[in-house]
């Protein structure tokens, strides 16, 4: 009988704390972090997106100026560290590198990439 009195005190001691955490601010100090982290994360893509569409414009006026150009290399970094979705919309926006096979491509599917990585991790 007492072995089934310790194992009753022991869940109850195991409930009772796991209400108190329930209760306590600590899961709310969680949801809060989360919260700040997406707030955070969304900032940054919409920075990233707008420098990569503002990149495709430059990049597009310098060509009809026939001055210095932004680097494609700097265009796919753009892309890749969070501005697919800009670099994208400045393509055809400004009707620029639409013809390079692999900016029709890659930009895409990089696009499709990011959006993969948030549904998983957001």
């Amino acid at each position: 009988m007492s072995i089934k009195i310790e194992k009753y005190k022991v869940m109850k001691a195991i409930f009772q704390r796991l209400k108190n955490y329930l209760q306590s601010d600590t899961l709310y100090t969680v949801k809060k972090m989360n919260e700040t982290i997406r707030n955070t994360i969304f900032v940054y893509l919409l920075i990233m997106n707008l420098i990569g569409f503002l990149l495709m414009g430059i990049d597009k006026n310098k060509a009809k100026k026939q001055t210095w150009r932004v680097s494609e290399k700097a265009l796919f970094l753009a892309s890749l560290i969070g501005g697919s979705l800009g670099t994208l919309v400045g393509m055809y926006v400004f009707r620029h590198k639409t013809k390079h096979w692999y900016f029709v491509i890659f930009m895409p599917l990089i696009l499709i990439i990011h959006i993969v990585l948030l549904a998983l991790f957001l």
